[in-house]
């Protein structure tokens, strides 16, 4: 049975950046889930974007998948004010959190079309050169998965 009771933003923000990574990861999975179903979590939007610029890139990976999961429910357009910000995660420090921006992506063209010709452009002009050799093959395997997704999604 769930809880009912409502969390604060203090309680959230404590949960996401908490140093068990764990618990903060189940936490953040918990929250992605239940905001695929409704818009329960929608409230704590504007609040969690400012985690995108968090020193931890796990606590990054996590807001990332938080929003674009929240931006189906996002009829204020907030996103509008995070888009660059989130769009500059596609070259993050971290290879992994580029990644999961990547991907996120895909559920943010399709939540918002109107954003997808921008999300495009900064896929296709993203610099890859700090990245190790390792790493850069599956940045940019995934940013042609995105990059196909995008455009079945705009042409729909």
């Amino acid at each position: 049975m769930e809880n009912q009771f409502e969390m604060d933003l203090q309680e959230v923000i404590s949960k996401l950046t908490s140093k068990d990574d764990k618990m903060a990861c189940a936490f953040a999975d918990k929250i992605v889930f239940e905001s695929l179903q409704s818009n329960k979590w929608y409230k704590y939007f504007d609040d969690v974007a400012f985690l995108l610029n968090h020193p931890k890139s796990l606590v990054r990976n996590r807001v990332l998948c938080i929003l674009a999961a929240n931006i189906q429910w996002d009829v204020k357009n907030s996103f509008d004010s995070i888009l660059t910000d989130f769009l500059s995660h596609i070259t993050d420090e971290k290879p992994i959190t580029a990644r999961q921006c990547i991907k996120a992506l895909v559920q943010v063209g399709k939540a918002k079309k109107m954003y997808i010709p921008k999300i495009i452009e900064k896929l296709k002009n993203a610099d890859l050169s700090k990245y190790k050799e390792s790493m850069r093959p599956l940045i940019e395997k995934d940013i042609k998965e995105t990059l196909r997704s995008l455009e079945a999604c705009e042409n729909e």
